[in-house]
């Protein structure tokens, strides 16, 4: 027995889903290509995406569900406005990528796609199993949203509907469910001869179009990243301090992308997409978990966000940063305090020297000690 597309894609936009598409559970037609990516190394330290199991399974999605049969894939939009430009980049403020304003979207998507699986159980009356992912799991889900005819992927590497931009949240139900209609693949890409986006990256992380290298790119460096930042890149990354939209904002299909009808997507202030930087290097754990628990921010906690913060003050140019990154040199996190050091660099060159000598004579720990030393030595 199958069931109706049609009445799975009802149901979907009654959860509030604004994107539904269909396909049947096959490999992504981009897994050789992802497989040279990792190959090349381009994941960086995201160590799980190379793993053999995760690699497996992107091989053969039976390996995650046994007789599965097919993928449906949503979006829910997520653009969100009212935060002036100029706040966004202020100098003395940190910026945030506008799909983590609001709350996680992990905490939306994933209850919604349990509804509909449960839904369709109830109106199928078939007992079936799925497996419901959300950003997360052993699947190329922009590759699977494209099968499913929900855009193409751009030379940024996102997946961009024409006519809604690139702006929304996927999500997939895994299931050994069969429809009775699966949609097909659009046009690979509809770029053209556009490069705003790769000339857009600050850092050069698009070696080639359709090709990003995630060593480079501020999303990854603020987020995935967990260790210490390369000293070329930090002063390429401007006041970015979780994620980064610069190559999706110039986007030309990113005129199209609709408000959020969610309103837990929208920032509560100004503050919640572009926060004071001087707040951010104050935080502590308490402080951090008061601000930020029920945000995608809490994923990297405090040590990172404050590491990400360091950079951006050093990025400033402002010396009334002086005085918090000084108190941070004392940090616990010695991430911290290695970051603290090379603001301090920055902001006073020179004359940084007494308070990098001193962070050196007391640090116990050997990489953020080796960083230091190495400072000084540009003095």
């Amino acid at each position: 027995m199958v069931f109706s597309a049609v009445l799975l894609r009802q149901q979907a936009a009654t959860l509030g889903f604004n994107l539904v598409g269909l396909t049947r559970a096959q490999p992504s037609p981009q897994l050789a290509a992802y497989e040279r990516w990792i190959a090349a190394g381009m994941h960086g330290t995201m160590g799980y995406m190379a793993r053999p199991d995760r690699l497996l399974r992107r091989r053969d999605l039976t390996a995650i569900l046994p007789g599965a049969r097919s993928l449906v894939v949503v979006g829910l939009d997520y653009a969100a406005g009212g935060v002036p430009q100029a706040a966004l980049t202020d100098p003395l403020r940190g910026r945030i990528a506008a799909y983590a304003w609001g709350v996680d979207y992990h905490e939306v998507l994933t209850p919604r796609l349990e509804a509909l699986a449960a839904w369709l159980r109830q109106a199928s009356g078939q007992a079936f199993s799925h497996r419901v992912y959300v950003d997360t799991g052993a699947l190329l889900e922009r590759s699977h949203a494209h099968e499913a005819g929900m855009g193409f992927t751009g030379k940024n590497t996102l997946l961009i509907h024409p006519r809604r931009g690139s702006s929304f949240f996927l999500g997939e139900i895994l299931t050994d469910l069969e429809f009775d209609a699966y949609d097909q693949p659009g046009a690979a890409t509809q770029c053209g001869h556009c490069t705003r986006c790769l000339n857009a990256c600050p850092t050069g992380a698009f070696p080639q179009p359709h090709v990003l290298d995630a060593r480079r790119c501020i999303s990854y460096l603020t987020i995935e990243h967990k260790g210490s930042i390369p000293l070329e890149l930090r002063p390429l990354m401007g006041n970015w301090v979780y994620g980064c939209d610069a190559c999706q904002e110039v986007c030309p299909f990113q005129r199209f992308a609709p408000a959020a009808a969610e309103a837990v997507f929208q920032p509560a202030d100004v503050d919640r997409a572009a926060p004071l930087l001087v707040d951010l290097l104050a935080l502590d754990e308490d402080g951090f978990r008061n601000r930020y628990y029920g945000s995608p921010i809490w994923r990297i906690r405090r040590a990172r966000l404050v590491r990400n913060a360091c950079v951006a003050a050093g990025n400033s140019a402002d010396s009334r940063f002086i005085p918090a990154l000084s108190v941070l040199l004392d940090d616990a996190d010695p991430l911290v305090r290695g970051h603290a050091a090379w603001a301090l660099r920055r902001l006073l060159g020179a004359e940084s020297r007494p308070l990098l000598a001193a962070r050196l004579a007391r640090e116990p720990d050997a990489g953020t000690a080796a960083e230091v030393r190495g400072l000084i030595e540009m003095i």
